[in-house]
């Protein structure tokens, strides 16, 4: 019951609303959560575990010009919309409750009056916050999308962040992609360790082979080939941060003869003929029309016989388009970021003269990989802030409890897909059957 309603009003077509009036139009259904704002008005129960609080006139004309994920993270992320019963670190309850909302669309009439509610002021979009990425046609002044400056901007809008920061979120393993659980009580760190490990097997490593990792992040796979496996390993990074992170770490584990990590677009390696090749969180980053020259690329660097992990985030169907332009993820995360299905991905990869040996998808383990990392963020959540800020702090507590409820949905997945490169009589080089466990 909203704070009208509770004082008798009856909202006549004359009479301005407040804002838990418009709230509670606009829902379908009683809302679990509780509501409260600057004008005095308040619904949802008394006792709900969770309140929203609108304290600003700008956090209404955030919510207002930017409906949804977007105006929540604007309003969340200036400090003009507060959140109660939930630590900033690991909003998951939050995200979950108010994705349970069921929500209306206004007739014409209801919208007119919640317009004229809000008054013009509201209706304007404030300037967004400094941590928000710029909008889809303000970004062609880096360059077309997927070009090499504007891909070299948008990893360096997500990835140098703060090296320290990474190592508060990511813990000892500096690894920034999907963990492998081999059981329930596994640790991240056990996890990520049998995700490589995974990785090697899937791969076929063996002491004296080379490989390359594309998009090497911290240099996690290229120090698990050459350390566990005897590999010699070239990594690519398009972060400047993470190729200096990844050298020195090289370099205290004395594995510099076997290990390198390059700041370098993948697109720059000149060496080939590699016994192996790993893609694992990069896909997501080069764009769907960019696939039939990256699978050709990749299956270039490879020997007859060699073989390609692809592991990327991927959607849960082949229909959809890959981007969705101006949300919260595109404007604060992976600016140009494209997923399509894992289908799309094969047949990519098949279609670059790949040939596809095994598949599996490890949604609900980037479910508990993302609820993890919270939890790492609550942890050292004091020291997170004192090295990037609370606003963006809060921005990477919202995005991975959003993306843990994203994989407990499904709404998105996660997909390893091994390839081969045949020889030139169409042999694959591969076992009659798989020698890792799966």
């Amino acid at each position: 019951m909203s704070l009208s309603t509770f004082l008798g009003r009856t909202d006549g077509d004359d009479q301005p609303l407040l804002l838990a009036d418009i709230f509670d139009l606009l829902l379908a259904e009683p809302s679990p959560v509780r509501f409260t704002a600057y004008d005095g008005s308040a619904t949802g129960p008394v006792d709900a575990e969770i309140t929203i609080s609108l304290n600003t006139p700008r956090a209404a004309a955030y919510m207002a010009t930017a409906p949804g994920s977007l105006g929540m993270a604007r309003a969340y992320v200036s400090g003009d919309a507060q959140f109660t019963g939930v630590h900033p670190g690991n909003p998951y309850a939050l995200l979950a409750a108010m994705d349970r909302l069921k929500w209306r669309r206004p007739d014409v009439r209801t919208a007119v009056r919640i317009a004229r509610s809000l008054g013009l002021k509201r209706l304007v979009p404030p300037p967004p916050p400094p941590q928000e990425a710029l909008p889809d046609w303000r970004r062609v002044l880096e360059g077309m999308r997927h070009s090499r400056t504007r891909d070299a901007e948008a990893i360096h809008h997500h990835y140098d962040v703060s090296n320290e920061f990474y190592e508060m979120l990511l813990g000892p393993s500096m690894t920034y992609t999907c963990a492998c659980y081999p059981n329930e009580d596994a640790t991240l760190e056990e996890a990520q360790f049998h995700k490589y490990d995974l990785v090697a097997k899937k791969l076929d490593l063996k002491p004296g082979m080379r490989l390359l990792d594309v998009g090497c992040g911290w240099g996690g796979m290229v120090r698990h080939a050459a350390k566990h496996y005897g590999v010699k390993v070239l990594g690519v990074t398009l972060s400047a941060e993470q190729a200096e992170w990844a050298q020195q770490e090289i370099k205290r584990q004395g594995l510099e003869d076997l290990a390198e990590v390059r700041f370098s677009d993948y697109r720059d390696v000149i060496e080939g003929d590699f016994d192996a090749v790993s893609s694992i969180g990069l896909t997501e980053h080069i764009g769907v029309g960019q696939y039939p020259a990256y699978f050709e690329f990749l299956r270039s660097k490879l020997r007859p016989g060699g073989r390609l992990l692809n592991h990327c985030i991927t959607r849960p169907d082949n229909i959809h388009e890959a981007r969705v332009k101006g949300g919260f993820i595109d404007r604060y995360i992976f600016p140009d970021g494209e997923l399509t299905g894992a289908g799309g991905i094969i047949v990519a990869l098949q279609n670059a003269g790949l040939e596809m040996r095994h598949e599996e998808n490890l949604r609900e383990h980037y479910a508990r990989t993302c609820a993890a990392w919270c939890d790492n963020l609550v942890a050292n959540w004091d020291a997170a802030v004192a090295e990037v800020g609370e606003a963006t702090a809060k921005i990477w507590g919202m995005y991975l409890a959003g993306s843990s409820l994203g994989f407990d949905k499904r709404q998105i997945e996660l997909h390893q897909v091994l390839a081969v490169r045949p020889d030139e009589r169409g042999r694959s080089h591969y076992p009659l059957r798989h020698t890792f466990g799966v």
